[in-house]
């Protein structure tokens, strides 16, 4: 009796464990599938906007430094004031090098009063030589004699040049056109050798850098002597807060080489500056501004990389999602250029790649790429 009470037990348990397991496949199989966002693949043609971090510099900006010592004597210039080249900008008082300049000039009269002596007495041995009445060997030593004071003429006058250069030194005045910025040394400072004075900055026009990655500086080198390389031609500049630059500028070179920890690599681009409003050492952004004739573009967070390959969940009739593999021609951006693996009108999953896995079902929830930012078909 009791065995039979135990199979009772058993049997029931095991019922119910069942229908447990039924309602929950059941539960399961009536789930509605993951609302996932898809998009529609069109070839169309396409303006894209590519942004950079630009560093501003100013085409010159050079360090004014002291050459000699002494008192700053004048300072003929007020910080951010525009300057022409070859304006006056500080005067040093400096006795020493005035006293310098005076005894290079006595010495080179000196050295050239020597040596129009050893000629006249040059000419009088020689006339001497001529009628016999002393030796060839006199008139030798005369001739280095003169050799000698002509010699010393020289080192006067280097001197005395050197010395005038010491002391128009003491007179700082601008290599070029341009901008001074802070003053650190004040009326009467005593300054040394190598002192800095002030900077002067050329903003005429500016330079501004950013880098690229390879596979962007691969596409301008395709692109360069086309149609689309006018893009690099007429490329914006957002400033820092947010306005936009009233001129465009163009790229003009790059650097010789990669950067190995970033794989990137820097252009140069350069701006007019009629308004002076860019200054040195600013932040901003590159706009660049890329069409595309008959282009199937897709969002780079569509894509998945595995072992250098390229993938996208494609999205079939029965909304059954699949794996497919894809080449890609280019990077611009967020977004990648499709060189071949996938076609027009095929619908693929935008984003959320990692919840979904080969085989399954979704709900798709379809938008355009008009919505995605820096993306814009032409109309």
């Amino acid at each position: 009796m009791k065995f039979l009470l135990f199979l009772s037990s058993i049997l029931a348990i095991t019922i119910s464990i069942t229908g447990c397991r039924a309602d929950a496949k059941t539960e399961n199989t009536n789930a509605r599938p993951a609302i996932i966002p898809v998009v529609k693949l069109q070839a169309k043609d396409t303006t894209v906007q590519q942004e950079y971090v630009a560093d501003i510099q100013a085409v010159r900006n050079v360090e004014i430094r002291s050459k000699i010592s002494g008192f700053i004597d004048k300072i003929l210039v007020d910080e951010g004031q525009e300057v022409k080249k070859g304006q006056l900008l500080f005067t040093i008082a400096n006795a020493e090098n005035k006293t310098a300049c005076t005894q290079a000039m006595a010495f080179l009269s000196n050295a050239e009063a020597e040596a129009k002596a050893a000629e006249l007495d040059l000419s009088r041995v020689k006339t001497l030589v001529d009628k016999r009445v002393i030796s060839q060997t006199e008139y030798e030593l005369a001739k280095a004699r003169l050799k000698a004071a002509e010699a010393k003429v020289e080192e006067a006058r280097s001197l005395n040049e050197k010395a005038h250069i010491r002391l128009a030194y003491a007179n700082i005045r601008a290599p070029f056109s341009g901008v001074i910025d802070r003053i650190p040394q004040k009326l009467g400072s005593l300054v040394d050798e190598g002192t800095l004075l002030t900077n002067i900055s050329d903003i005429s026009e500016m330079y501004a850098y950013f880098t690229v990655s390879e596979n962007e500086y691969l596409r301008y080198q395709r692109v360069k002597g086309t149609k689309e390389a006018s893009a690099y031609d007429q490329i914006r500049l957002r400033l820092a807060d947010d306005s936009e630059f009233p001129h465009t500028g163009r790229v003009e070179t790059m650097e010789s080489q990669f950067n190995r920890q970033t794989g990137s690599i820097a252009f140069r681009a350069t701006f007019p500056n009629p308004e002076k409003i860019l200054k040195h050492g600013a932040s901003g952004k590159i706009a660049i501004t890329s069409s595309l004739t008959n282009a199937l573009i897709l969002p780079q967070k569509s894509v998945m990389e595995i072992q250098d390959r390229s993938f996208v969940f494609t999205v079939d009739k029965d909304n059954k999602v699949s794996m497919k593999s894809f080449t890609p021609k280019t990077t611009i951006n967020e977004f990648i250029v499709v060189q071949s693996g996938l076609a027009e009108d095929d619908i693929i999953v935008f984003e959320g790649i990692q919840n979904i896995r080969d085989g399954s079902y979704i709900t798709p929830e379809y938008i355009t790429l008009d919505s995605v930012p820096y993306f814009s078909y032409k109309h």
